[in-house]
């Protein structure tokens, strides 16, 4: 018996410097950060992204598992510039008006 081989086909494009699906804006991370951080399911993202497939998403999350270390490691560096940032340019903060008397 011979084994089957997987066609030349790829659901991610990684030349961009954050892997995307193929085809769309949707980056690995993001669908991996719904998955891992808020608990959806495939199904659900597919859902809350209704122009990937199954299939898509679980080429995401595959390619995600292969380069967990450098994603986890780019969401790391994300929190650490917005903490700068956010020290750098607090928000600032409205006074109330009082109301009129």
């Amino acid at each position: 018996m011979q084994a089957a081989h997987a066609l030349p086909h790829s659901h991610i494009d990684d030349t961009r410097p954050r892997p995307v699906v193929a085809g769309t804006d949707i980056k690995v991370a993001q669908i991996a950060w719904e998955y891992e951080h808020h608990g959806m399911s495939p199904d659900e993202i597919v859902d809350a992204h209704p122009h990937l497939s199954l299939a898509d998403v679980h080429a995401a999350l595959t390619h995600f598992y292969d380069h967990m270390d450098a994603i986890r490691a780019d969401w790391a560096e994300t929190d650490r510039m917005i903490d700068e940032m956010k020290s750098t340019f607090p928000p600032r903060v409205r006074q109330r008006r009082s109301p009129a008397t």
